[in-house]
């Protein structure tokens, strides 16, 4: 039951999922050009495998299902509409180009890395779980930490005698303990955290999803800071990974502020501060511009 799918231009597929290339092929990987991920269509377990064809300019998606369980028309729906958030298709950026072309490094980094579109979670509540572990630690420790708490909780799906696991909902992690999280790697803290936040979801009393409606980044960071274990920090990258606010620049990151530095200030160490002010010249694409210079940074790109 393939799919297709045509993105709006400029889109670099392969530039687009590089950042999962160093994922697990059991839960999430990007490798000899393919992309797969289990996705959640209700209670259904879906393996996605997404290749590319076309040009930049011309692009075009071509979406692989593999279940276990009857498929309808109405979930292919679903399934594409997913795809298309997670690697942001429907998005033009043409005007943020336009934008940023006045920026003397955003002018160079933009035309090397055309086509380039920042992922987004297909949950909010994955965005907020990753964020969270991702607090104060090394991003290779967190990783690890991250796939840990997905094959404890998520839900398992078995293709050909390969086990695909998916992202745990919270109804999953809600129904576990404190302690299992924290056999996972998490500190108690945070293991108190996501289950706290899972809890509040399960019950019904925490709606993530209905941020991405607000148009207002300070009422979301409000209102998502009003969660015990959320900061600043971590509600801005929540919101870059899970609601495509591309204005939200987590500007406390140590390692965004050295992307930033390498690039704006001959690798001099930064504050968040100085980073925020230098991000002034992205206007409303703080977040994204913000990417570009990671991804910049990651993929050795010189000016």
């Amino acid at each position: 039951m393939p799919i297709t799918i045509k993105p709006v231009p400029p889109f670099d597929f392969n530039l687009s999922a590089t950042i999962f290339a160093t994922g697990d092929p059991q839960v999430r990987i990007y490798a000899d050009g393919k992309f797969w991920q289990v996705l959640r269509v209700d209670s259904r377990l879906v393996l996605v495998i997404v290749t590319a064809s076309g040009t930049v300019e011309h692009p075009e998606l071509s979406v692989a299902l593999q279940s276990n369980d009857e498929l309808f028309p109405g979930d292919v729906d679903r399934v594409e509409a997913t795809i298309a958030s997670l690697f942001n298709v429907p998005f033009d950026l043409t005007a943020f180009y336009k934008d940023v072309h006045a920026d003397a490094v955003l002018a160079v980094l933009t035309e090397r890395l055309s086509g380039l579109k920042s992922p987004t979670t297909p949950t909010v509540f994955d965005a907020l779980v990753d964020s969270i572990i991702e607090q104060q630690i090394a991003l290779t420790v967190a990783h690890s930490l991250e796939r840990t708490v997905i094959k404890t909780f998520g839900d398992v799906l078995e293709l050909d005698e390969t086990v695909y696991y998916a992202y745990p909902t919270p109804q999953n992690i809600a129904a576990g303990t404190v302690e299992q999280l924290r056999a996972c790697g998490l500190s108690m803290r945070k293991a108190e955290y996501i289950h706290g936040i899972a809890t509040a979801i399960a019950e019904g009393e925490l709606d993530l999803e209905r941020f991405k409606t607000y148009e207002d980044a300070e009422m979301i960071i409000t209102a998502l800071t009003k969660l015990r274990g959320i900061g600043r920090w971590t509600a801005e990258l929540t919101m870059l990974r899970g609601m495509q606010k591309l204005e939200a620049l987590p500007a406390d990151d140590l390692g965004l502020r050295r992307h930033i530095a390498h690039y704006y200030c001959n690798d001099l160490k930064i504050s968040g501060a100085e980073a925020r002010k230098i991000a002034e010249n992205w206007g409303r694409w703080k977040g994204l511009a913000a990417y570009y210079v990671l991804t910049a940074d990651r993929l050795g790109v010189e000016l």
